[in-house]
């Protein structure tokens, strides 16, 4: 947890969100420029069969698919309109450290939203093995 709570204050910083995107498939001409999807928020975590994945660095809400014409703040606010990010009203470099540690605490208890769910989705697949495993000795 550690390497996320320095990596967090690390993303807070657009440049650093706009420096994930070395192999962004959109550019020029493009809504969804690497300067943009940070703006937004994103950072680019590109998966084997998805070049274009692009992941909230605080609400950690992950997108693929993009076209074009996206609007990454659009697409950002439309699939997780409770992101407190896109909520803040002014620049990072104005936040006081009270701000800075309030975000850093919403951002946390998302993350452990998300690595509990990864771990519930585990668990379930597991059960249901062991359940088919269970009926197919029943059989």
């Amino acid at each position: 947890m550690d390497s996320q709570l320095s990596e967090g204050l690390k993303l807070l910083l657009v440049q650093n969100r706009v420096d994930t995107f070395t192999q962004w498939p959109f550019s020029d001409g493009c809504l969804c420029t690497p300067e943009q999807m940070a703006k937004a928020g994103f950072i680019h975590c590109p998966g084997d069969n998805a070049p274009d994945v692009a992941q909230c660095f605080f609400c950690f809400k992950e997108l693929e698919g993009w076209e074009p014409d996206d609007d990454p703040m659009e697409e950002h606010r439309k699939h997780s309109p409770s992101c407190v990010f896109l909520g803040l009203q002014k620049d990072v470099a104005d936040f006081t450290m009270h701000e800075l540690i309030k975000l850093q605490k919403e951002r946390m208890k998302n993350l452990s939203k998300k690595l509990i769910m990864q771990k519930v989705k585990e668990l379930e697949k597991y059960a249901s093995r062991v359940h088919s495993e269970i009926n197919r000795l029943h059989k």
